[in-house]
């Protein structure tokens, strides 16, 4: 769908094809482009096939190049920007954007939609000029940076949250809810280099003329995007540790269950011994006592169930680390309570 945007008295506003003033600048937004807009992009604005190849491509990664050959004439950027979608296994991803600034019109294309388009459109960014396409380029990298933080902030949320019930109850969801976690970190770790890559090669080129006021801005979003950047290199390393924890616990969980299953295993052994050494062919106690003989056996039977059981719950009272933990944390807190009171006293 392609959409085109036109600025009066500070505001973007909608406009139509045929309603569009040919004096100001244009802001020719296509976000999910199929085909037929992918033809119309390459006949009104003579635009490479190629490097709309390239924008279309999700793995394509950041850069700046002038294209003023073969009829063409435009200046082509492509960054990259988060995306948010929960219909999707994985949830947090980055898309590339491509720019193509060509005359009086500015030229966005994405093959999704993404929450930085929508902040553009809807007019939130704050001292927007359309007539300036340099500085509407910085305020793209601007506000992609700004919802990277935002983005992962929202990730290391979930992942606190998923460790907290994997301590409850581990399952196989939750592994794969951090996994989905995880890679989200990279596709924002990968992106948030190659449009710092971007940034450095927007300084030392001169492809797009800077004033004093865009190398404010740029010294700006060279912060914040080595602020995002640090931020997902340690939720990445973060990440890794939980779950080198996690498997840790599995395998604890897991040798508890098994000491149980042995103890529970030799207790019934026990048994099956007795009633096998006296099924063979020998003369057996209480054979001729009736009613004494089965109830002194079945006292027997009890006896040895009731020991096998308080063994049980005596080594499984104290074979759970975490309800250890809680344990101690709790007889501290009363050790405290009570030293409080008589501090009080």
């Amino acid at each position: 769908m392609i959409t085109f945007w036109q600025q009066e008295h500070g505001r973007l506003i909608e406009k139509y094809e045929d309603e569009l003033n040919p004096a100001l600048n244009t802001w020719v937004d296509a976000r999910c482009v199929t085909s037929d807009d992918v033809d119309d992009l390459q006949t009104k604005f003579h635009i490479d096939p190629e490097n709309i190849l390239d924008i279309l491509d999700p793995d394509e990664l950041s850069r700046i190049e002038k294209n003023d050959g073969d009829g063409y004439n435009y200046i082509l950027t492509i960054l990259r920007l988060p995306v948010f979608s929960p219909s999707d296994d994985i949830s947090y991803f980055c898309t590339p954007l491509g720019i193509i600034m060509t005359g009086k019109f500015f030229i966005t294309i994405c093959w999704t939609d993404c929450e930085v388009l929508k902040d553009f459109a809807a007019n939130r960014i704050k001292e927007l000029s359309l007539n300036d396409f340099t500085a509407f380029t910085i305020r793209f990298l601007s506000r992609s940076d700004t919802t990277f933080l935002r983005y992962l902030k929202e990730l290391n949320r979930r992942a606190v949250t998923i460790q907290n019930e994997m301590f409850r109850s581990v399952e196989n969801q939750e592994f794969l809810q951090l996994l989905n976690i995880q890679k989200s970190l990279v596709y924002f770790e990968t992106s948030l280099k190659s449009n710092q890559l971007l940034l450095e090669k927007l300084r030392k080129t001169r492809i797009l003329k800077l004033d004093e006021e865009d190398q404010d801005w740029l010294d700006d979003v060279d912060i914040d995007n080595r602020q995002a950047m640090e931020m997902a290199d340690t939720y990445t390393n973060i990440m890794a540790q939980m779950n080198d924890a996690c498997a840790s616990l599995i395998s604890n969980n897991l040798s508890i269950v098994m000491k149980r299953m042995t103890i529970i295993s030799i207790v019934i052994t026990i048994p099956t011994f007795i009633t096998s050494f006296f099924g063979m062919n020998i003369p057996l106690p209480w054979m001729h006592s009736g009613w004494i003989g089965m109830t002194s056996i079945s006292l027997i039977c009890v006896i040895l169930a009731l020991f096998g059981w308080f063994v049980i719950m005596k080594t499984s009272k104290y074979a759970d680390p975490i309800v250890t933990l809680r344990k101690r944390k709790a007889r501290s807190n009363k050790k405290q309570a009570r030293r409080k009171r008589r501090k009080q006293k």
